[in-house]
């Protein structure tokens, strides 16, 4: 593994767009809610993240989500990429440090989640969050990115719900995301034509990442185009899923992804991309 390094030149086009994609969205997801540093010269510890720059070692935290409370089962959300409005959700995601399960309906409505979906609630309509610890169900982002605050946020008056301003301002979030989604050619608006038609029926993959990482963006496009199931952990700067990672792996690298339907632990984005269309799709004729 090469921590923040283009492997391959190939793929060059693709990281800038990615890295255009996060100014057009102000870094939204890059951080924490309450994102803060804790040292600069922290001490090297086993199981413990810290970014090692020069001759400084940054240990950075959240000085609000400590306390929040935190869902014992993953939150479920159906969506898809390129949906501005499901972006907005995914960032509140990262804010909030999140595990999530995501099951990609391409265009909202293709491939049998969306099927799923419309069985369930007799609408084709993404975002779709469900919340198997509270039995809540909702449509519309707005409501939510709200719900989210409320019952996994920290207390109203330990934050300032200005800085949310690039997320809950919708006028702004919709326009730039979709600026995001014609920049990245409109990711999961489609399944990709020789996907497996038993993808839908995988064990849920799990990738560590964030919403607006450019080596993470290609995956997280992949296995939306295939319709794989996948548990998305939360890794934005901040997170103590930093950590996590570090007690499971020795390091800390994203994207990082773990299959457990093959038994592949991996890192690598391009490397991940190519395992996927190797092992998920069908031979074309």
């Amino acid at each position: 593994p090469k921590p923040l390094t283009v492997t391959r030149p190939s793929d060059l086009p693709s990281l800038l767009k990615s890295s255009l994609a996060l100014a057009l969205r102000l870094g939204t997801g890059a951080f924490v809610l309450g994102w803060k540093i804790d040292d600069f010269f922290t001490k090297e510890k086993d199981g413990m993240y810290a970014l090692q720059l020069g001759p400084f070692r940054l240990r950075d935290s959240s000085s609000v989500l400590e306390n929040a409370p935190r869902p014992e089962k993953p939150l479920i959300l159906y969506e898809y990429d390129a949906s501005p409005f499901c972006k907005r959700v995914r960032e509140t995601i990262n804010l909030l440090d999140l595990t999530v399960e995501y099951r990609p309906c391409p265009g909202a409505r293709m491939g049998q989640f969306s099927k799923q979906l419309y069985e369930r609630t007799g609408r084709q309509t993404v975002p779709f969050l469900i919340d198997p610890n509270t039995g809540e169900e909702l449509f519309e982002s707005g409501d939510q990115i709200e719900y989210l605050l409320t019952t996994y946020g920290p207390p109203a008056d330990e934050f300032d719900r200005k800085a949310l301003w690039p997320i809950a301002w919708e006028g702004f979030s919709v326009y730039t995301s979709t600026l995001v989604a014609i920049l990245r050619d409109l990711p999961g608006g489609k399944r990709q034509s020789n996907a497996r038609p038993d993808n839908e029926q995988m064990k849920p993959l799990e990738l560590w990442g964030y919403e607006c990482s450019p080596f993470v963006r290609p995956v997280r496009e992949k296995l939306g185009s295939l319709c794989l199931p996948h548990v998305m952990v939360s890794c934005s700067r901040g997170s103590a899923n930093r950590d996590r990672m570090v007690e499971k792996t020795g390091r800390f690298q994203v994207p990082y992804l773990v299959d457990p339907n093959t038994g592949i632990e991996m890192y690598e984005g391009p490397e991940i991309v190519d395992y996927l269309e190797a092992v998920y799709t069908t031979p074309v004729n």
